[in-house]
């Protein structure tokens, strides 16, 4: 991919953490109108928000989202890189999990890897926040 795109979902990133999201999912648009392919950020983040409507959903995301921090940065603390081999595990374990077995939907990290990642740490950041409810 060209690093325009790269900048552009940094961009879009960045812009959507600091601009004032609803704080639910109601309202979004309905999964049918999904079926075409995403072009951006901005578009993708509602859709994303739409399949993860089941609090425990959520919740397994954020338990996912801050062990991942929490191995992150003991890796670098502790100067251990094996911690950064669990990342992934640990991250998408529990969003799988929630994916899988709550929501009973397929994760949007197959179709759009990307920006799936980016609106996990948006949607978790927003919650933290407390612009995004549990």
């Amino acid at each position: 991919m060209q690093p325009v795109f790269y900048l552009s979902v940094i961009y879009q990133l960045v812009i959507s953490v600091f601009h004032p999201h609803p704080k639910s999912t109601a309202g979004l648009l309905p999964k049918t109108e999904h079926m075409q392919r995403i072009q951006s950020f901005r578009e993708f983040y509602p859709y994303y928000l739409s399949e993860h409507s089941k609090a425990t959903t959520r919740a397994l995301h954020y338990v996912g989202t801050t062990l991942f921090f929490v191995l992150l940065i003991t890796g670098i603390l502790r100067g251990q890189w094996y911690y950064f081999a669990l990342l992934p595990v640990v991250g998408y374990g529990f969003a799988w999990a929630g994916h899988f077995f709550v929501e009973k939907n397929k994760p949007a990290t197959f179709q759009y890897p990307l920006w799936s990642l980016a609106s996990d740490f948006v949607m978790y950041f927003q919650w933290l926040s407390g612009r995004l409810k549990l």
